[in-house]
This record gives structure tokens, sequence and C-alpha cells, in this order.
């Protein structure tokens, strides 16, 4: 089983639950977070202000500021990682900077409170 992290557009989280959904993914986690991606980062601005020079901190202010986003975290059975990655990417791709990321990580277990299932039978099986 899969942890699939995705990074979005406040505006598109409808979109993902819904696509999501009706791909056989309905169990999620999302929550608001504040970021910037490496396309917003000006280096020359980020070196000048770790050399203390005033105009880059004063620059690195204005220009720097910290977008909201959406983050959803989905645990998954391997089997629906691409699913699940390939749904997340087919509603929040714009071409354009700021569509977001996406990270797959490995999870251990998972663990149904109520119940004490433990395993892949706790999580959606599209």
């Amino acid at each position: 089983m899969k942890e699939v992290m995705a990074i979005v557009r406040m505006n598109m989280m409808n979109k993902t639950k819904r696509a999501l959904s009706d791909n056989g993914i309905s169990s999620m986690t999302a929550r608001d977070v504040l970021g910037r991606g490496k396309g917003l980062v000006d280096t020359s601005l980020l070196e000048g202000a770790e050399k203390g020079y005033e105009e880059a901190i004063a620059q690195l202010g204005h220009s720097q500021r910290l977008i909201p986003k959406r983050l959803i975290f989905v645990v998954v059975p391997d089997k629906l990682v691409d699913t699940t990655v390939k749904t997340i990417i087919s509603v929040n791709r714009t071409g354009k900077s700021g569509d977001g990321k996406i990270f797959v990580m490995p999870a251990l277990d998972s663990i149904s409170v109520r119940t004490a299932e433990t395993g892949t039978g706790t999580l959606d099986e599209a």
C-alpha cells in the first residue's frame, strides 16, 4: 500500500474529490497549507538575503509570499496508485506554474480504529 500526497490549488479541490470518487477512491484527508514552488523563487534574491543585503531582503519579502494550497492525503492499495496519480494530474494540470506536486510514499500498515482490522482491507478497493 502507498500514501499519495498531493498539493493542489484551492479552487481545484472539489473537482479533485469528485474525480477520485468517480474512480473508486473515496477515502481521503485534506487540509489547508501554505507554500511555494521552485518556480517562484529567485535564487539571486535568496543569496543576497543570506548575505544580509537589505535590498534583497526587502524584495524577497514582497515577491516570495506563500500561496494557499490544499494538501490531500490518500492511502491506497498498490493497484490503485497509478489510477490515483493519473486522476489527480488529469484534474489539476493547467500547464501553468503552481499546478501542484504529488508524492508517493510507502505505507506500512492501515488499521481501522472502529474494528481493529488491519491491512489493505481497510482501504478503498476499486
